[in-house]
């Protein structure tokens, strides 16, 4: 396929065509790209619900030179040959970008000291870059009545910002989705047909889809901070279908405390876990270590994190694993 040519903040690449505006972004990577709250690669039908990807379109192509009138969702919209995008470079995107972050927090709870998605959560850095330290809202914020939704995923309504991105896993990765939006306009909501518990093979990947702490993880509720505990990356010969069995073992010395699928650079997954791997085996030996799993050096989880010296304690128990 025939590569287009697009620049982004002064920064020229080249893309095959159909490729959007954001993952244009990525193949440059850095302060470039915009950031994405809803837009999931691996799930189909993500994106443009958000709007915190929102870029200023100055050329719209070589043959086409105008601008485009407004602001576009990087993620929805594809580039063309010769493009001229401004993302960090305009103060518009900033600005716009910044209203967005504030409408975000309208409603969300400020219980970032209590919320297991603390130091992984998505709202929390883009309002640190965003976000004001002041509020204009006066009225009350919405509150959900608390439902339960099974024993392993903890729902917490009120901090949810409507992505629909555990829709689509539930759409995309099961059989039967369980749990869907009710309601409309500020009275939205997830929930499950008559509280119906979500309880297929690969719920649990809804925790890791989510980009706030409205789906956390029972299991690892109130156990630590994420900062605290020592991610290694391993694997297992999983026998359930769709089951990549390759994961993130977050540990405290021995013990397992919790167990993730694998995100790239975008902080996406892209090959799932099955239940069984995230919740049934917390025990070191059931896993090959490969070696601690790479940290940004901008997340607060990075601090007391080192890659080399901790795999040599956990390789050693591999002797003594357990059958698959």
């Amino acid at each position: 396929m025939a590569l287009i040519k697009v620049t982004i903040d002064g920064i020229e690449t080249q893309v095959e065509e159909g490729t959007s505006i954001l993952n244009a972004a990525r193949s440059i990577g850095g302060k470039i790209v915009p950031p994405a709250m809803c837009y999931y690669s691996s799930l189909k039908g993500s994106g443009g619900k958000c709007r915190t990807c929102l870029v200023k379109v100055t050329q719209g192509s070589e043959k086409d030179p105008r601008p485009m009138p407004k602001l576009v969702a990087s993620c929805s919209t594809n580039v063309m040959d010769g493009m001229v995008v401004e993302n960090t470079a305009s103060q518009d995107v900033i600005d716009a970008r910044k209203s967005i972050v504030e409408m975000l927090l309208v409603n969300h709870p400020l219980d970032c000291p209590v919320c297991d998605q603390a130091g992984e959560c998505s709202l929390q850095d883009l309002s640190y870059e965003h976000g004001l330290s002041t509020t204009r809202y006066e009225f009350e914020r919405r509150k959900f009545d608390p439902i339960d939704i099974g024993d392993h995923i903890k729902l917490h309504m009120n901090r949810c910002i409507l992505c629909y991105r555990c829709l689509m896993v539930g759409d995309q990765l099961t059989n039967e989705r369980e749990h869907g939006i009710i309601g409309r306009g500020d009275h939205a909501e997830i929930s499950t047909y008559l509280e119906k518990s979500v309880d297929n093979e690969f719920s649990g990947n809804v925790i890791d889809v989510c980009p706030v702490g409205a789906l956390t993880d029972r299991t690892f509720r109130f156990k630590s901070r994420v900062w605290f505990s020592k991610p290694l990356n391993a694997h297992r010969e999983c026998t359930t279908d769709k089951c990549s069995g390759k994961s993130v073992l977050w540990m405290s010395d021995n013990d397992v405390l919790r167990v993730t699928a694998r995100k790239d650079q975008n902080n996406e997954v892209k090959e799932f876990i099955c239940n069984t791997c995230r919740f049934d085996k917390k025990d070191v030996k059931d896993w090959v270590i490969e070696g601690p799993a790479h940290i940004s050096r901008d997340s607060v989880i990075s601090q007391n994190h080192y890659e080399l010296p901790i795999t040599h304690k956990y390789k050693a128990l591999e002797n003594t694993a357990k059958p698959q």
